[in-house]
């Protein structure tokens, strides 16, 4: 039996005398208050966003339109043709790429509909959500040299096709032009579409065809989806990692993430094809592209919105080693470093620059303060090293006040890890970037990873990690409360060790549940609902109580990091006067603690127990039961410096005690 099923399985050992008359009996913990340690950073717990299930269009992207101008693979993947009455005509692709490299297709609809009514029909993301009441904005361009009689009609379709909101629109002419209308939902459908018909004879050229609730995070014209960037925001994040992940690297090189084709107008933007398309047989998902309307400037904005630091990561000339394994020439990396310094000149540029005046003109004059940059993803090898370090030469000679995170590779440990560590240990790089996609067991003995080591050199960035756990017939069955209370405790080895660890991101952090490529994920979602997972309040409890500095907690003069079961870190909120202190306990029974606080006292109003749990390890949140596995509060007495607190059986408790 795994140490994990032995923690968290119900064993009795014992006579019930004994057992009762141990639960009775508390255990002594001892918060030194008057030893504040480590500061903790403003970026330690944070958020990894990957175009990944979904993440970015059909996701937190909130455009409703699949394939919106035509550029997938297959031209009209996502869009089918509608007669009514009488009505006929035809539709042509047309590809004009030596005028339009970036946006080459467009649609050459002729209409025949002199009664009734001929056009397009667009089934969204795994359909399209509409929510009764409210209103959604359509676009698109158009020019009808031929057909300036036409008339469109633009209807809302529910699940059984009937009409729940529509809109017309005239006056096409000869020229490309947006046009535009607004549609008021009638009726809710989780699963929609939405018909672009049109009445009249003639020609008419569309492209970039849009849906967008009026809704948006902040009311943004094509904005972001408002109650998944909610769920980012009730996180209170310290950084916002983007846009990868393996999306930076491309299955190759010709498929990598390339910022500067992400900015400036959405219709200039280049489609490419995501690399979780076909990485996967069981989840291949042909439809799945990027439009990258959810773009670097967008990324910037969203981490200022959230207050949380812009951590961007930029290829460095090598595509996933596990695809392709192509490296660009070492002769002609210069393009891949210039897109890193051109990047810190978009952010933080004055405005008089090439890269600072296009962030000016797509509506932010001000900078975005970048402090950090990630050169490359999980890269490994003498290849990446020599990469590297000519990325880190050309950063830091211009931008010396930037701290570059280089990469630990895609394990925990290892020959690659200890080689990349090696090399990189006497670089000039601020961050080792480690991942961990482990068992639950793992996290719980690895509460201590981070006690003994070596503080000389680069900080840890605890970039993608979660408790991988058995598959269930649910989308979100492996986000389990075993894999949430595991990487509790771990988390309170990364607090405990704050002066070497300054960031920790959970991965990945959104999926669709119709159109998942991995899991388990921190937040669910489906076209017009979306859920906290076990997992997600995990993150919850410890970045909104984030605390200024870390102070000891004993027991017995030992620090808790798994001993009965038990794990344990402290903070001290030093502004706010408040002391917070974490409990996971792993066992199946409750455990009493005396806490002692040590050179201070309880001051104010009572001290307030948060805890999360659930009857069983394996329980999890679904869309449908959302609400299964919550934080619960509950306050406390305190005498002076006593506080006393019960752990109960597989639990996490955020104990938050006002102090002078």
């Amino acid at each position: 039996m795994t140490r994990y099923k032995e923690l968290l399985a119900t064993v009795a050992i014992t006579t019930t005398f004994f057992t009762a008359t141990y639960a009775q009996a508390p255990q002594q913990l001892t918060v030194q208050v008057n030893k504040p340690g480590a500061a903790i950073q403003p970026t330690m717990w944070g958020v990894f966003f990957e175009d990944i299930n979904f993440a970015a269009d059909g996701g937190l992207y909130a455009e409703l339109v699949k394939n919106r101008s035509f550029e997938f693979d297959v031209p009209r993947m996502g869009w089918e043709e509608v007669k009514q009455d009488s009505a006929g005509g035809s539709i042509l692709i047309i590809n004009r790429r030596e005028d339009n490299a970036n946006n080459p297709r467009y649609a050459r609809i002729t209409v025949k509909a002199p009664a009734g009514a001929y056009g397009l029909a667009n089934e969204g993301f795994r359909g399209i959500g509409i929510e009764k009441g409210k209103q959604y904005h359509f676009s698109m361009l158009a020019a009808a040299p031929a057909g300036a009689g036409l008339k469109a009609r633009l209807v809302l379709l529910n699940e059984k096709g009937e009409n729940i909101g529509e809109a017309a629109l005239s006056g096409f002419g000869g020229n490309w032009r947006q046009h535009k209308a607004v549609l008021t939902a009638t009726a809710t459908a989780a699963k929609g579409k939405l018909q672009v018909l049109f009445s009249g004879e003639g020609e008419i050229d569309v492209d970039m065809v849009s849906l967008f609730p009026a809704d948006t995070w902040k009311q943004r014209p094509g904005g972001l989806r408002a109650d998944l960037v909610q769920m980012l925001a009730d996180l209170k994040p310290g950084f916002v990692r983007f846009p990868g992940g393996c999306i930076v690297e491309g299955r190759d090189l010709l498929n990598r993430y390339q910022w500067k084709k992400t900015v400036g107008s959405p219709e200039e933007r280049k489609l490419i094809i995501n690399r979780w398309n076909t990485e996967f047989r069981h989840r291949s998902t042909p439809d799945y592209f990027q439009s990258f309307g959810l773009g670097f400037f967008e990324y910037f904005q969203l981490a200022e919105d959230l207050g949380a630091a812009p951590l961007p990561i930029l290829n460095c000339g090598m595509a996933c080693q596990y695809n392709t394994g192509e490296v660009v020439a070492m002769n002609e990396l210069d393009p891949y470093v210039q897109d890193a310094l051109d990047l810190i000149e978009f952010a933080n540029g004055d405005t008089n620059t090439k890269w600072g005046k296009l962030r000016a003109d797509m509506g932010h004059p001000a900078p975005f303060h970048l402090t950090m940059l990630g050169v490359g993803n999980e890269q490994w090898d003498a290849q990446y090293v020599e990469r590297y370090r000519v990325f880190e030469q050309a950063i830091l000679s211009k931008y010396p006040d930037i701290k570059l995170i280089a990469s630990a590779g895609p394990a925990s440990k290892g020959p690659r890890f200890d080689y990349l560590w090696k090399e990189l240990k006497g670089s000039r790089a601020g961050f080792i970037d480690e991942h961990y996609y482990m068992p639950p067991e793992w996290f719980l003995a690895n509460a201590g990873r981070y006690d003994h080591y070596d503080r000389k050199g680069p900080k840890i960035f605890a970039g993608e990690y979660a408790a991988h756990t058995r598959e269930g017939k649910e989308a979100e069955s492996r986000n389990t409360w075993g894999s949430a209370l595991a990487e509790a405790a771990f988390m309170t080895g990364l607090e405990r060790n704050a002066d070497m660890v300054h960031m920790a991101s959970y991965a990945p952090l959104f999926a669709h549940v119709d159109a998942w490529q991995w899991r388990p994920d921190l937040i669910w979602f489906d076209n017009l609902r979306v859920v906290g997972t076990p997992n997600y309040y995990v993150q919850q409890l410890f970045s909104a109580n984030k605390g200024t500095q870390v102070v000891p907690v004993l027991r017995n003069g030992a620090v808790l990091a798994g001993e009965d079961s038990l794990y344990a870190s402290a903070v001290i909120d030093a502004p706010a006067k408040k002391i917070l202190l974490r409990i996971v306990n792993v066992s199946s029974r409750p455990v009493s603690f005396n806490v002692m606080l040590e050179g201070a006292v309880a001051a104010g109003q009572a001290p307030v127990q948060q805890v999360l749990t659930a009857p069983n390890t394996g329980d999890i949140n679904t869309l449908d039961t959302p609400r299964q596995i919550m934080p619960a509060e509950q306050t406390l007495s305190a005498s002076r410096n006593r506080i006393r607190v019960t752990a109960g059986p597989a639990s996490l408790n955020v104990v938050a005690v006002p102090y002078k």
